[in-house]
């Protein structure tokens, strides 16, 4: 029976984070898809050439999370967003050309990848707040 709750939380839990289509920021509207697995999190953009609207990484719990560009082909930027869904870091992130790939670390329970210069083309700084939208 515990094993069958447990179950059904996680599921309950997994399907309202995946159900999330767009975060807005600033009254811009970012379409996104996920990477909630540990998969999608692995992968999150290598090897794209292209990139419409973002990517949101959705985690368990708020922690200190570190990214790089590995395989990463176009100029990115890296938002951490906390729990209470304000922003508490941006890194601003170009295609790794040599190893050791540069780590760029942040605070959050969620990770939003844009597009290279999207957050200073649009005014979007630590401290703005994020809504994720079904």
């Amino acid at each position: 029976m515990k094993k069958i709750f447990v179950l059904a939380l996680f599921l309950a839990l997994t399907t309202s984070c995946s159900d999330i289509k767009t975060a807005k920021i600033n009254d811009i509207s970012i379409p996104v898809e996920l990477a909630v697995t540990g998969e999608q999190q692995k992968i999150g953009l290598m090897n794209r050439t292209s990139l419409e609207g973002g990517m949101l990484f959705i985690y368990d719990n708020e922690a200190q999370r570190y990214f790089w560009m590995k395989n990463t082909l176009i100029p990115l930027d890296i938002i951490y967003i906390n729990e209470k869904n304000m922003i508490t870091g941006i890194h601003h992130a170009i295609p790794c050309e040599k190893d050791p790939c540069p780590e760029f670390p942040g605070f959050g329970k969620y990770v939003l990848e844009v597009n290279g210069n999207f957050t200073n083309e649009n005014n979007i700084k630590e401290g703005d707040f994020v809504s994720l939208v079904k």
